[in-house]
């Protein structure tokens, strides 16, 4: 059985899209199994805050490390991970190359970029994968 650990900061986005279609199906018939984790239950300050100013300045905010250093440790520490997929708008296209290569694997993180931003030192340290959206010239 295959096993997709997501990582979000607003969990309650995925919860809905999880409980539908093919997915929905696809965990009954015990296909798969999904589990989302909150990046705030990884966060130890106070205020449980997840973002911050970038790393070395810059304008808005984006999501810390530190938290996503929690969680995918932890998980790594409980099983080996074929894939951890970093999402963000400069990744490859999701096409049915990516889906067979996924779909041979037992074990996946998919850290969602639904977000202001990540801190890039997550990319560089976690991710095997990185899916998002090409520009127009890349889909021809």
């Amino acid at each position: 059985m295959m096993r997709i650990d997501l990582i979000s900061a607003v969990p309650d986005l995925l919860e809905s899209p999880l409980q539908t279609s093919i997915l929905k199906r696809a965990q009954n018939k015990g296909k798969v199994e999904i589990y989302i984790h909150n990046l705030r239950d990884y966060a130890y300050d106070k205020h449980k805050q997840i973002d911050d100013k970038p790393f070395g300045g810059g304008p808005g905010m984006l999501l810390k490390p530190e938290p996503f250093f929690e969680c995918i440790e932890k998980l790594q520490a409980e099983r080996e991970y074929q894939h951890i997929i970093f999402t963000h708008p400069g990744g490859k296209i999701y096409d049915q190359a990516y889906a067979n290569k996924f779909s041979l694997s037992n074990n996946i993180i998919v850290i969602a970029g639904h977000y202001k931003g990540i801190d890039d030192r997550v990319r560089e340290r976690f991710a095997t994968d990185e899916i998002g959206r090409a520009s127009c010239r890349e889909r021809v």
